[in-house]
Order: structure tokens, then C-alpha cells, then sequence
């Protein structure tokens, strides 16, 4: 069958003496609303659903819909359909080029007819497809669909159980959270707290959670009536007889971990996946107890865990391939991407981007401003910066983790205690409306001109830095702070902590925002390229000490040209080493 395009087609038809109607139903998106936009005429079914979304790809509509949508249902109807107004995009998606072209493209039709609007949308498009968002976004769009293909797991004709009821230890942010998302997705929860007031608490917060679902219209009130008909609370482990899954959510202390493990291994039917939410301990820590490895399993979700896409899914040497499945299946209902990681400390997320926000301490210790911080890194299109993000997130984390990441990483951990005096000066962050920014209910975060002290006195107590205070660039911070987070993304893809770097790029992108149409940590690390990352790296770890240092997974991708991303051709490349 000859080549011929979409567009050819289209105007085939839409030049044809003989009528031609488009009978539409389900899902008509990018090309095939496209084609049937260049019919005479279309019918579809109630519940059929149209749209142009190839903006997300980095790209636009080539096939004429940019004219023909407009003049089909109207201009203010076809640009929701394709995008945001050209303030709109400048605000929400300032780095992302397609949006303004699409616009362009749209005004060209309008101005000077639909023969010219055609011409320049298709050279528009054949400019975006080659262009650096597109192929980010692309790649991004192929790597969210690869993270649940997971050798020996999904290959091997094992059938998913069902998980017909869950229950939660633990009804705080995190618990509360979870539970949201498994009635959501009509599943039962039983949530299990140590006294009544906890309980309560916990089903106020779930309650709060389903009642914001229904105001972003992602839950109708039915729905909202039907998952609250889901859920039980208790104070025991009575309920947990019938349980196909638990998941411990409670505070990150070993020794209260170990407890209730034992507990629900006595308890729980043989058959019941346990799981914990811990973000850093180590899972052969938490089951030491217990003599059921092989369904002990991390179900890692991140705050807010009913709102947030991403689970980091936490198999130790032990855990059975039935028990990753099954999660894997739950992560899909409950409309979550699954990733499988490996356990170490940290696990993939919380361990590649430990620097994140140390590389913003070391920078302030060197007399930058924690505001210009913030600017250069949202500037990049992350959704918020480090003091923001670590005053959303609460300092008890911070603190939670401290030891446990200076156990673990040794000389590359920056010991800092910034946080600790923030503290001591009354700050908590968004939790009291008071930490790096004021928060104001109803307001915007609001950079808070006092914090200027705990800073300065900050500086005095740091350790003197042998380069001295250096003329710092914005882009100098920039790279400062995301470079040794690379350094260490490598160091997990050496250790095949992630199966493939693009599982890597995916919870960089859904974990942490790193910005989509950078296409994730791994692939914008390989646009800047090795070589050039292992140099600076090199050169602050002269100046600055060891927390620098380049690994020796860098070193050998930079020498060698080989990029970052690369699966390695050594026998240990077998996403096994540290699983």
C-alpha cells in the first residue's frame, strides 16, 4: 500500500464530489479526529470522546486541524481543545515552544484563509518534530508505558490476583492519603490507628480528601458516597483476618516497623501482601523479624499519596514475583505509574535526589541568596525550589532522614544543619505558616525578609569552604545543585537499583517534577553530556571536598562517550545486583 499521509487523505475527502461522514466512537484523538474532520460531515456516539492532544508530544496538530477544528466548533471551543490562550501558555508552559507555534498557526488561518493556515502548519510541524521538547516528550511518552515490563515478573504468565480489601496502619498524612486512593478506586480499606481521636482524625482527613476529588471533578459524588461505604476504622487487628494486602504508613522508627510486622505476619492470611510505605529504611530491616520475606514488598507512595502518580514499588533479593505483580496491578487501578525498584537507602527517588536539596545548603553556605535559589531552579521548570519545596514538605522529614543519609552515603552526605536552626528559631514550615516564605491562607508564599538571621548565623557555623566565596552564575546554581544528583542517579543505575534509566527519568518526572519536556533527569543529563558534567563535577570536588566527587559510573561514560542512559554491557547489567 502506497505512503500517503493523513493530511493527503483529508483533503481527498474534503475535496470529493461524493459525501463522506466520520461515524465516531470512543476515543478520536490527534489523527484520526483529524481525518475525520476532513469529512463532509461526522457522527459519533454520546459517550465519544475528541481531542488534538499532540501538544503534549511537544508538537502540533499537522494535518490541518489547526484550520479546520476552529471553523467546526468555533475558535474559543478548538483552542480549549488544543491548548491553553497565549497568556495562558506563556504563564503555564513558558519552555515549552509548541504551544505559541500552535497559536501562531491558528491566527494565520484566520488572518489570511485556511490554504495559507494549512502551509504554515505544515512547517511548523515538521520544525517541532525534530526539535529537543519534542524528542523529550516523546521519550517520555514511550518510558511512562515501559515501567511495569519487569523480567522475571511480567514475562513469565503469571495471572494478578485480586485485591479485594486492604488495610492501612496509620491514618496520618501519608495513611489517610493511600486509604483516599484505594476506595477511590473501589477497593475496601480497613484503617487501623492506636486510639480513637487518631481514628477519627484519619477518617476526617479521608472524608476531606474524596470531598477535594469531587471539587476537581475527578470523583462525582456518588462515587465519593460509595468509597466512604468502603472504608472501616479500628483500634485492633480483628479485621485484618480476611485482608489481601496491608500497608504500614506509620512514623519512619525501626523498631515500631518490626512490631507491627511481626504482628500482621501472625494475623493476616497467608496469602496477604505486606507492605510499608517507609521512603528510606531498609525493607530487610523491617522484616527482620518475620519469616515471610517473600511477601514483604515497599509500596512507596509520595504526599499527596491520593493526588501524586507516582509508586515506587520496593522488592528486596527475597520478595516473590507474585507479590510484585499483584502491586503492580493495584498501582494501575488505583490509577497510579508503578515503578520497580530496587531496596537500598532511599530506594531510587529519595536516593538520587538526597542532594537536591544538600547542593542548595552548600550554595547558601557560599553567600547565595535562598530566594535567587528558588528563582533559578523554578526558572528550569521545576514546580517549586528547594527551601519552598522543603518548607511544603515539613522539617520532621528533613530531621527523619538526616542520620540514616549520613549512615548510608558517608563522605558524599553534606552534614548541614540548616534545618535544625530553622527549627530552633520557630519555624516549621508550611506546617505554622512560617519557615523560608510566610504562608498566608488563601495567599501566595511570600519570601520572609527575617529569615535572614537564622541564614547568617548559619553561614557562621558552617564549615569554611577552602574556595572561598566565588562569583556564582545563575547557571553555575543550576548545575551545582542538579549535577550531583546525577552523579548519584548514576551510582543507582550502576547498582541496577531501576531496571532501565528511563524508570529513572519517569520518578524524576512524577516524584519529583523534574520538567517533562526535559524528558527526565537521565535524558536531559545525556543533551548536557557526560564529559561536560564529569569536568565541572571534577573541579568543584577540588575546591568544595569530596561531596563532588564524580562516581566511577561518570567517570567511565564520560571517557568512553558512551551516553549516561546506555544499558551496560557488563555481566552485572542485569537489574538484579541490589533487587
Amino acid at each position: 500500500m502506497p505512503d500517503v499521509s493523513v493530511e493527503l487523505v483529508s483533503n481527498m475527502m474534503e475535496e470529493g464530489k461524493k459525501p463522506s461522514v466520520a461515524a465516531i466512537q470512543g476515543l478520536a484523538l490527534g489523527g484520526g479526529l483529524e481525518l475525520a474532520m476532513g469529512c463532509h460531515a461526522r457522527i459519533s456516539t454520546p459517550e465519544a470522546q475528541l481531542g488534538l492532544p499532540e501538544l503534549t508530544l511537544g508538537i502540533m496538530p499537522g494535518f490541518g486541524g489547526t484550520q479546520r477544528l476552529p471553523r467546526l466548533v468555533g475558535l474559543p471551543k478548538a483552542i480549549e481543545m488544543m491548548l491553553q490562550t497565549r497568556q495562558q501558555a506563556k504563564k503555564i508552559a513558558p519552555n515549552m515552544p509548541q504551544h505559541q507555534a500552535c497559536l501562531d498557526v491558528i491566527e494565520e488561518g484566520v488572518l489570511y484563509g485556511g490554504h495559507a493556515g494549512v502551509l504554515k502548519e505544515a512547517k511548523v510541524f515538521k520544525e517541532l518534530v525534530v526539535a529537543p521538547t519534542s524528542r523529550a516528550l516523546v521519550h517520555v511518552f514511550f518510558a511512562q508505558r515501559s515501567t511495569t515490563k519487569v523480567p522475571g515478573v511480567t514475562d513469565v504468565q503469571l495471572k494478578p490476583r485480586q485485591i479485594r480489601k486492604v488495610a492501612v496502619i496509620g491514618g496520618g498524612l501519608m495513611g489517610s492519603g493511600i486509604a483516599t486512593a484505594l476506595l477511590a478506586s473501589n477497593i475496601a480499606v480497613v484503617l487501623k490507628e492506636v486510639n480513637p481521636q487518631f481514628l477519627q482524625r484519619g477518617e476526617k482527613m479521608i472524608a476531606g480528601n474524596l470531598e477535594g476529588l469531587v471539587k476537581r471533578g475527578s470523583l462525582t459524588k456518588d462515587k465519593m458516597n460509595k468509597a466512604m461505604s468502603l472504608f472501616k476504622g479500628a483500634l485492633d487487628y480483628s479485621d485484618f483476618k480476611d485482608v489481601d494486602m496491608v500497608i504500614e504508613a506509620v512514623i519512619e522508627k525501626i523498631p515500631l516497623k518490626q512490631s507491627i510486622f511481626a504482628d500482621i505476619e501472625r494475623i493476616c492470611p497467608k496469602h496477604c501482601i505486606l507492605a510499608t510505605n517507609t521512603s528510606t529504611i531498609d525493607l530487610n530491616v523491617v522484616g527482620e523479624k518475620t519469616n515471610s520475606q517473600d511477601r514483604i514488598i515497599g509500596a512507596h507512595f509520595f504526599s499527596p499519596a491520593h493526588i501524586m502518580p507516582l509508586l515506587e514499588i520496593v522488592r528486596t533479593e527475597k520478595t516473590s514475583p507474585q507479590a510484585i505483580l499483584d502491586l503492580i496491578t493495584v498501582g494501575k487501578i488505583i490509577k497510579k505509574v508503578p515503578v520497580v525498584v530496587g531496596n537500598c537507602t532511599g530506594f531510587a527517588v529519595n536516593r538520587t535526589f538526597f542532594p537536591y536539596t544538600q547542593g542548595s545548603h552548600l550554595l547558601v553556605s557560599l553567600g547565595i541568596d535562598v530566594f535567587r535559589i528558588d528563582r533559578v531552579i523554578s526558572n528550569f521548570g521545576m514546580p517549586m525550589g528547594p527551601f519552598q519545596l522543603q518548607d511544603v514538605a515539613g522539617y520532621g522529614v528533613a530531621l527523619a532522614v538526616k542520620d540514616i543519609y549520613a549512615k548510608a552515603f558517608g563522605e558524599r552526605n553534606l552534614d548541614s544543619d540548616l534545618v535544625d536552626l530553622m527549627v530552633k528559631d520557630g519555624r516549621q514550615g508550611k506546617m505554622n505558616g512560617k519557615g523560608y516564605y510566610i504562608y498566608e491562607k488563601g495567599g501566595k508564599p511570600k519570601p520572609d525578609p527575617s529569615v535572614q538571621r537564622v541564614i547568617e548565623e548559619y553561614r557562621k557555623g558552617a564549615k569554611t569552604m577552602p574556595g572561598g566565596k566565588p562569583v556564582i552564575t545563575d547557571q553555575d546554581i543550576l548545575e551545582m545543585i542538579f549535577f550531583p544528583v546525577v552523579n548519584e542517579a548514576c551510582r543507582v543505575m550502576d547498582e541496577n537499583v531501576v531496571i532501565r534509566a528511563s524508570d529513572l527519568d519517569i520518578a524524576s518526572v512524577l516524584g519529583m517534577g523534574f520538567p517533562k519536556y526535559r524528558g527526565g533527569l537521565v535524558f536531559w543529563a545525556d543533551t548536557v553530556g557526560a564529559p561536560y558534567i564529569y569536568s565541572k563535577l571534577s573541579k568543584w570536588a577540588e575546591l568544595y571536598g569530596p561531596y563532588f566527587k564524580p562516581s566511577s559510573y561518570l567517570e567511565q561514560r564520560a571517557k568512553s562517550g558512551v551516553p549516561l542512559s546506555a544499558p551496560s554491557a557488563s555481566p552485572q547489567g542485569s537489574a538484579r545486583s541490589r533487587m
